[in-house]
């Protein structure tokens, strides 16, 4: 998973899967849209106006909760 921030559009890609796959858009409001992969599979969340939409009109802080970290 990668998380991307964008300051001068102000805007957030949360990439579920690495690989390159097609997706189509499904519009969930204005500001956030889904990026739907085959067999209906999450493949990324789009945020615009993430300041205001999750971050309550801050840069939007991130927080990883009981994950272990993986080995490579």
């Amino acid at each position: 998973m990668k998380i991307s921030y964008d300051e001068k559009y102000d805007t957030m890609y949360i990439k579920l899967i690495d690989e390159p796959v097609e997706c189509r858009t499904l519009q969930l409001s204005e500001d956030v849209a889904l990026n739907i992969g085959p067999n209906e599979k999450l493949v990324g969340i789009e945020i615009l106006d993430a300041k205001q939409v999750i971050g309550h009109g801050k840069v939007p802080s991130v927080v990883l909760d009981n994950l272990k970290q993986a080995v490579a």
